[in-house]
C-alpha cells in the first residue's frame, strides 16, 4: 500500500517522527524527514532528510518540501508530527505559551501544507495526515494553550479536506497520552498501559497515507488507547 510512495514526515527526530519513518519504510516508501533538529541519517535511496529547518519560517518550510519533492522526483503524502505541548492554567500562565503553541503546532502543519500542496496535486493518490489531539475536543485544566493550537489543527485538516476534495486527502489522528519516555517523565504515577504507543498510533497515520485510505477525508480520529 505504499510501495515507492514518496513520505515527507515533520518532526522526525521526535518519539513518534521516528517511528513514523521506520515503519513506512519498512512498508517500501520513500522518505524525507524534517526537523528543527540537525540532521542525523547519511542520504541514501530510499531515505533523506532535512535538518535545522523552522517550519514556523513559510520560506523554509517550501525550501525543504521542494528539495524533497526533487531528490525523489514527486511526493505522495505528507505527515504532519511537528508540534509541541505545554501545561498552563490560563490565569496563571504566560501569554507568550499562547503564541508558540499556535507557533509550533498550526504554523508548522501550515506551512508544510501549503509547501507541499503543489507537489500533492501532481499525485493520483495524495494524503496529508496531520496530528491532533483528543484533548483538544474538551480542554482540561492547564491544557488551555495547548488544546486550543491543537483544535486549529482540526480545524485546518476539515478546511483543507473541503478545499481539495477529490484531489488531496486530508485527516488528522487524535491521540490522548503517548508513551513516550517525556511524558513517562513528567507523569511517573500514571498507568502506562493505558496510554497509546508510537507504534499504534504510525499503523494508523501510515494507514491514512495509504491508496487503502482513498475514500477518507475530513476525519478526526480518536485514539485513546485504552482509557
Amino acid at each position: 500500500m505504499l510501495q515507492e510512495k514518496v513520505i515527507v514526515v515533520t518532526g522526525s527526530s521526535g518519539a513518534l517522527g521516528k517511528v513514523v519513518v521506520e515503519n513506512a519504510l519498512v512498508r517500501g516508501a520513500r522518505v524525507a524527514g524534517i526537523d528543527h533538529a540537525a540532521a542525523q541519517i547519511a542520504p541514501a535511496p530510499q531515505r533523506i532528510e532535512f535538518g535545522g529547518v523552522d517550519l514556523t519560517d513559510a520560506a523554509q518550510a517550501r525550501k525543504a518540501i521542494d528539495a524533497a519533492a526533487l531528490h525523489f522526483g514527486r511526493l505522495d503524502a505528507l505527515v504532519n508530527v511537528a508540534g509541541g505541548f505545554a501545561f498552563e492554567t490560563v490565569a496563571e500562565g504566560d501569554p507568550k505559551t499562547w503564541a508558540r503553541m499556535y507557533a509550533l503546532n498550526v504554523t508548522t502543519a501550515l506551512n508544510a501544507s501549503r509547501a507541499a500542496i503543489p507537489h500533492l496535486l501532481g499525485s493520483p493518490a495524495a494524503r496529508i495526515v496531520n496530528v491532533g489531539a483528543l484533548g483538544a475536543l474538551q480542554a482540561g485544566s492547564g491544557m488551555g494553550p495547548y488544546a486550543a493550537s491543537k483544535s486549529g489543527v482540526h480545524r485546518l485538516t476539515e478546511a483543507l479536506s473541503a478545499e481539495h476534495k477529490g484531489r488531496i486527502t486530508v485527516n488528522a489522528v487524535l491521540p490522548s497520552i503517548i508513551d513516550t519516555a517525556a511524558n513517562r517523565e513528567s507523569m511517573p504515577k500514571a498507568d502506562f498501559s493505558k496510554w497509546v504507543t508510537p507504534q499504534e498510533l504510525a499503523e494508523i497515520i501510515l494507514f491514512l497515507a495509504s491508496d487503502a485510505a482513498s475514500a477518507v477525508t475530513g476525519a478526526l480520529i480518536p485514539v485513546a488507547g485504552r482509557v
